[in-house]
């Protein structure tokens, strides 16, 4: 993952500034993710079926020969000199689509292949990984492009090759049985949603994270705040970004030195509330330093949520139904992101950037209340590798009264 994930992340820095320099045009930024995100919620469904009826490492590793394969023609489009935009929108839609359908078995693959006692950990050293890609890979891919850009892709070819043949050795009888799954039809392609709604610390942590991202994001704003608000310029912008990371770094260190004990569904809901108030201290400030630690903060403690909510899931969710309940979980992530930017973006344009954001951390912080309210059982939740699937889609933690855990039934 990380291999993979430096060269995405190296990548898309080569895209952008390529992509920008055709007609100086930000619309054309926003294009290439937009047709990066549309195969997601197109293909979601059938993506998590792939998931749970194909051996998942195969899956993954096809994805990143498939990845290295669009790498491979990103290149030879810098090669002619990278003047259309039309291929890069295609390549884009090729990379959204890949990444589509692999997602839900990459997705899957950790809790797949560790033992629940270990995921929690597992889980933030997966994190560490990402983030550890998204603070340093684009300045190592800013580097290798303002030496020669055709580098940049010829290093992501061999890291995306690298990493898949990484998992090569990851072969053979897999470690947790899985179910046989039934017959492919409308009953199973729509499992992942009929459990989700089935299990309320499930769809409570999926749509708590939705709404606090959704109202609480600011990173959207950045470049405003770093401009008119904090009067700073372009290094100050990158080191507003990267507050986040690295605030989500030192907590993902954190948890896999030390998992999460006990109150699990108690500091899902701290944090929350502490990454609204984060979002309302950086709202106000008009000083630098104090709007970086506070957008550190926000990166902490998001990753403490992001944590709880994918090891709930994790562990939440028969083996044999793990691919089509990730789908739809990272199809609600990537509308949280990129509707939240959007929202965002509309907010400040109707009541102006600072109202907007401090709003946006209120309104994070009233949800961090009342959920308790509406999903009881995922603020009763305690220690999480005590979590499992139950009868009828009912998730319960072990040793509590209720039914015993017993399988999934095929659908």
């Amino acid at each position: 993952m990380l291999a993979s994930g430096f060269a995405m992340q190296m990548v898309a820095v080569a895209i952008g500034w390529q992509v920008y320099l055709i007609h100086g045009s930000a619309f054309d930024l926003g294009l290439i993710g937009l047709a990066e995100f549309a195969p997601v919620p197109l293909l979601a469904l059938p993506a998590g079926q792939v998931a749970d009826r194909l051996p998942r490492i195969a899956v993954v590793i096809v994805w990143g020969f498939a990845d290295a394969g669009v790498t491979a023609l990103l290149l030879l489009v810098t090669l002619r000199g990278a003047h259309e935009l039309w291929q890069f929108v295609v390549l884009a839609a090729l990379t959204g689509t890949l990444a589509a359908v692999g997602n839900p078995a990459g997705r899957s693959l950790t809790p797949e292949l560790v033992p629940a006692e270990l995921l929690p950990g597992a889980l933030a050293l997966r994190s560490i990984a990402g983030q550890t890609a998204t603070i340093a890979g684009p300045a190592v891919g800013g580097l290798l492009f303002a030496i020669k850009p055709e580098a940049v892709y010829s290093v992501g070819i061999v890291l995306l090759v690298v990493s898949s043949l990484m998992l090569l050795p990851i072969s053979g009888p897999e470690i947790v049985e899985r179910v046989e799954p039934a017959p492919p039809g409308w009953h199973s392609l729509l499992g992942g949603i009929r459990f989700i709604r089935a299990t309320p610390i499930i769809l409570g942590a999926i749509t708590l994270d939705l709404f606090a991202v959704l109202f609480g994001g600011a990173v959207a704003l950045l470049p405003l705040f770093a401009k008119s608000i904090l009067h700073t310029g372009p290094f100050g912008l990158g080191v507003l970004r990267s507050a986040v990371a690295v605030g989500a770094l030192i907590a993902g260190i954190r948890i896999a030195r030390k998992p999460l004990g006990g109150r699990a569904g108690r500091t899902l809901l701290i944090v929350v509330g502490t990454f609204g108030a984060s979002m309302v201290v950086f709202g106000l400030s008009r000083w630098f330093w104090l709007s970086a630690l506070a957008l550190a903060v926000s990166g902490f403690v998001d990753m403490f949520s992001m944590n709880i909510r994918s090891t709930t899931v994790a562990l939440a969710t028969p083996n044999e139904l793990r691919g089509r309940v990730n789908a739809v979980e990272g199809t609600f992530v990537g509308a949280s992101n990129e509707l939240g930017a959007f929202e965002s973006g509309a907010a400040a344009a109707l009541v102006g950037a600072v109202p907007a954001v401090v709003a946006g951390g209120v309104l994070t912080i009233l949800l961090a209340l009342v959920w308790p309210r509406v999903f009881p059982a995922l603020a009763r939740v305690d220690r999480l590798t005590d979590v499992s699937p139950a009868a009828r889609g009912e998730v319960l933690p072990v040793g509590r009264a209720g039914p015993a855990p017993a399988p999934e039934p095929a659908d």
